[in-house]
């Protein structure tokens, strides 16, 4: 898997995982100089990487979005050979995070380190703290302020949508009875609305997947906000940043701005990364280094 490719998923389950923890201590963008100097030369709680029936990959949001685990295993074994139970999967996980957005043509940040893997998975967790598909502006930056972040944080995190799929699952609410009205969504572009109609029939099982930035799939870029402003976000949560009458007052003027200052929407997305880094990891003596980023260590 490309590391572009990669990212869709890999900042989806950082957002899961930062929005469930507690807090513990400050992270170190050097916590590893000296117990593996390596370790960014090879390659949150990181609980959605547990297997299991009861597990965060299960959550509605995840269930065939979040993908690439084995990339995660891939760096982890490498990780080992090199300094074996020292670096936690859930500091793997946001290196690999920074690193798919900076191949992927977008900004670079200085990761801080230092966390170590919960012992739990909680999908209920991950079903409730995750924005939805589906929810409105102020439920969304509600959830995002709950958690200390604030509206520029949702907008430019949002933007993370220009890398990456989603099932049709979770926009095809929007393409044939919305709101129970009879029709599409009418803020859907109509060319867009006829092919994902062809591909999510309401006779589907909802797991096709459709690119969440149409026309600019594998670049980090501006473009997903110029989709918005041309009514061609793919799930409803995007669209009501630049659509809903919320917006009007909230997060409209930022998705204009961004849609025209790339250098903008990639400085703030890098900001608005290392905060949500930072909301309260596991450190210290708390959770565990994971051997296998599926398990808990026997």
């Amino acid at each position: 898997m490309k590391w572009s490719r990669c990212f869709g998923f890999v900042w989806l389950l950082s957002t899961i995982l930062l929005l469930c923890l507690t807090a513990r201590a400050q992270l170190s963008a050097d916590f590893y100089s000296t117990t593996c100097p390596k370790l960014l030369q090879i390659g949150c709680d990181a609980s959605v990487l547990l297997d299991g029936s009861g597990g965060e990959k299960f959550a509605f949001p995840n269930i065939n979005s979040a993908r690439g685990f084995e990339v995660v295993d891939a760096v982890k074994t490498a990780v080992e050979s090199q300094c074996s139970g020292v670096v936690s999967c859930a500091d793997i996980l946001a290196i690999a995070a920074r690193d798919s957005v900076l191949l992927s043509g977008g900004p670079s940040w200085k990761v801080q380190l230092g966390r170590r893997d919960g012992l739990v998975a909680n999908q209920t967790g991950a079903n409730l703290a995750l924005p939805a598909p589906t929810e409105t502006v102020g439920v969304i930056t509600a959830k995002f302020a709950a958690v200390g972040l604030n509206i520029t944080d949702v907008v430019s995190l949002s933007g993370a949508h220009t890398i990456g799929l989603a099932r049709c699952a979770t926009f095809n609410d929007r393409l044939f009875n919305f709101s129970a009205t009879g029709a599409p969504d009418s803020t859907l572009e109509t060319s867009m609305l006829s092919e994902l109609q062809q591909l999510c029939p309401l006779t589907d099982d909802g797991n096709k997947t459709a690119v969440l930035d149409r026309n600019s799939v594998d670049l980090f870029d501006n473009h997903y906000f110029q989709n918005l402003i041309n009514n061609k976000g793919l799930l409803g949560s995007d669209q009501v940043l630049y659509s809903s009458n919320e917006a009007a007052s909230t997060t409209r003027s930022l998705v204009q701005s961004y849609s025209s200052n790339q250098n903008l929407f990639l400085s703030d997305f890098a900001n608005s990364m290392i905060k949500m880094g930072n909301i309260s990891p596991l450190t210290g003596s708390a959770g565990e280094i994971r051997k296998n980023c599926r398990v808990i260590n026997s």
